[in-house]
C-alpha cells in the first residue's frame, strides 16, 4: 500500500509516470470486473475502456487519508462508470438466450417461493432449470425488462412515471436478491460447525469471546477459523 500511496500522491500531483504505473498495475482489477457485465450486448473492450475511465478517475479522486485499500475505493468506481455507460446507452442489449434463461429462472424462484416459503437457493434453481449457477447468474444481472420500457406506468401516489427511469431500482432488487442465494450457497458449502460461526460472527453480531464461549473453544481458535472460512468463501465467489 505504501507503494500505491506514493504513487497516487505523485500522480495527483501531475505526474504522467506514476499515473501510468498506476493504470497499469490495476488494469486487471478492471478486467476482472468487466466480466461481470458481459452477455449485455455491448464487446468485453468497449467495456473494458469505460472501466479504465473508472479506474482514473479513482486514482484522481482517492483520498490518501482513507482507511482502506485503493483497490477497495477503485472497485464501486470502476462498476460505476460501467453501469452509467449501460444506462446511459438505452435500453440493456439481452441475448435472446438470456431472456430465456432468465424466464426459466425467474419461474423456477416463484415456484420454489410458493412451494417452501422462502427465497430459492443458487442451487435449488440449478436443479429446476438445469442452468449452471454462472449462467442462473448472468441471466439475472442481465435479464430487465426491455419492451416498451419506455411505457408509462402509474405509482401508488398516481404520479406517473416510465419503466426505463425504475430499470436501477429493479437492478438494486436482482443484485440483494443474487447476494442472498450466493451467501446462503457459500453458508450450505461450509461445515456445521463452520456455518454456525460465520451465522454467530455476521448475522448476530456476536464477539469472537462470545462466539468461543458459545462454541466451547477459545478465541483464538475463532480467529484463525473466521479467517480461514472467509478465505475460503472469497476464493468460491472469485
Amino acid at each position: 500500500m505504501e507503494e500505491v500511496a506514493v504513487l497516487i500522491a505523485r500522480s495527483q500531483g501531475g505526474d504522467k509516470e506514476a499515473r501510468e504505473r498506476l493504470i497499469e498495475k490495476n488494469l486487471g482489477l478492471v478486467h476482472h470486473i468487466v466480466k461481470r457485465f458481459l452477455g449485455r450486448g455491448y464487446d468485453s473492450e468497449d467495456l473494458f475502456q469505460i472501466g479504465s475511465i473508472g479506474l482514473m478517475k479513482a486514482i484522481d479522486k482517492f483520498d490518501l487519508s482513507f482507511d482502506v485499500k485503493f483497490s477497495t475505493y477503485a472497485v464501486p468506481m470502476i462498476s460505476g462508470e460501467i453501469k452509467r455507460f449501460l444506462r446511459d446507452d438505452g435500453m440493456v442489449k439481452v441475448s435472446r438466450s438470456l431472456k430465456e434463461n432468465g424466464w426459466k429462472v425467474n419461474q423456477a424462484s416463484e415456484r420454489i417461493f410458493h412451494t417452501k416459503g422462502r427465497e430459492a437457493t443458487l442451487e435449488e434453481i440449478a436443479e429446476a432449470t438445469g442452468l449452471s449457477r454462472e449462467d442462473i447468474i448472468l441471466a439475472m444481472e442481465a435479464n430487465v425488462e426491455v419492451e416498451s420500457i419506455y411505457k408509462s406506468v402509474y405509482q401508488s401516489d398516481g404520479n406517473e412515471v416510465y419503466i426505463v427511469d425504475r430499470l436501477p431500482e429493479k437492478r438494486d432488487e436482482n443484485e440483494k436478491l443474487l447476494n442472498h442465494m450466493l451467501l446462503e450457497q457459500l453458508l450450505n458449502e461450509l461445515g456445521e460447525d463452520e456455518s454456525r460461526l460465520i451465522r454467530l460472527r455476521y448475522f448476530q453480531d456476536k464477539t469472537q469471546v462470545e462466539v468461543a464461549k458459545r462454541m466451547g473453544i477459545s478465541q483464538v481458535q475463532v480467529s484463525r477459523l473466521e479467517k480461514k472460512i472467509l478465505i475460503r468463501m472469497r476464493e468460491r465467489i472469485g
